[in-house]
């Protein structure tokens, strides 16, 4: 099965492979030759896709398994979010390019849009394995947590063959299991914590939810602060506008040592500062 995926251009296709390839969890995703592949399940189906860049025309060329066609809408809307397709780059650098300190980025990197999820409660698994450790380690982690709980699949691709554990596996998979596959105790109730939460209800994170709600939620779980709402507001709710000001690589871009310094200076970001974050991290 073949999809198109149309985007308003430019987008920076190579950039946004730079992120998705230091992140991949082994099993699930990969990025090779300038292809993103991944396990995928969609209500009770299972398969693969892959993806590329069209090279005639701007959309994304989707090669997916037959066993998706059912689901071929919901396959596209939420590819959709992982690339953030749906994005005006045009307002987005015309807000950011008039700043001295993120103009050489917005100019070397057209289009740069902010890496969404394919899945919100994969993607917040994510961002709490990844409190307080590197990405090498977090992504480590991640696949860990794949082999361990996820369920296998077949794909045509070597290595390929793991979906990522939903809400009810990790949910019951209990604290020591999940401290055994390499978390310290506390970052696993955090784990089990959003688990349980997504698995009941009260805490449902989808696109375009009002991420001030979904924040407030987040930030009553245990062990989550400002700096996983923010993440997981900018990736999972394609929140233009969140800012994880508490982030090592963003106060060190903008020079400052405080939260409150870079919330201030972020200011003049609104509503993009979600795309001032990508811009600063891409800072050299």
């Amino acid at each position: 099965m073949i999809l198109r995926l149309a985007y308003r251009p430019p987008l920076h296709w190579e950039s946004m492979l730079e992120f998705l390839s230091g992140r991949c969890t082994a099993g699930v995703e990969q990025v090779e030759a300038g292809a993103y592949r991944r396990t995928v399940r969609i209500g009770d189906l299972r398969g693969w896709v892959s993806v590329t860049a069209d090279p005639a025309r701007p959309a994304l060329r989707v090669e997916a398994s037959d066993s998706l066609a059912p689901e071929r809408r919901a396959l596209g809307t939420r590819l959709r979010a992982l690339f953030d397709l749906d994005a005006d780059p045009g307002a987005v650098a015309a807000a950011l390019g008039r700043d001295r300190l993120l103009a050489p980025s917005v100019r070397r990197s057209p289009g740069l849009r902010v890496n969404g999820a394919f899945d919100a409660f994969e993607a917040a698994v994510r961002v709490v394995v990844g409190q307080q450790v590197s990405v090498r380690a977090a992504t480590t982690v991640a696949g860990r947590i794949a082999t361990a709980l996820g369920e296998a699949v077949e794909t045509p691709f070597p290595g390929l063959d793991r979906l990522p554990p939903n809400a009810e596996a990790v949910a019951t998979a209990g604290e020591d299991r999940i401290a055994r596959i390499g978390m310290p105790g506390a970052r696993a109730r955090t784990l089990l914590g959003l688990a349980a939460a997504i698995r009941s209800g009260d805490l449902r994170l989808e696109r375009g939810a009002d991420p001030d709600a979904v924040r407030d939620r987040m930030l009553a779980l245990p062990g989550v602060g400002p700096w996983t709402a923010s993440i997981v507001a900018m990736r999972a709710l394609g929140a233009a506008d969140a800012f994880p000001a508490g982030d090592l690589g963003v106060l060190r871009a903008l020079g400052v040592k405080s939260i409150r310094e870079a919330e201030a200076r972020a200011e003049a970001w609104r509503p993009w500062r979600a795309y001032a974050a990508m811009h600063l991290w891409n800072l050299p």
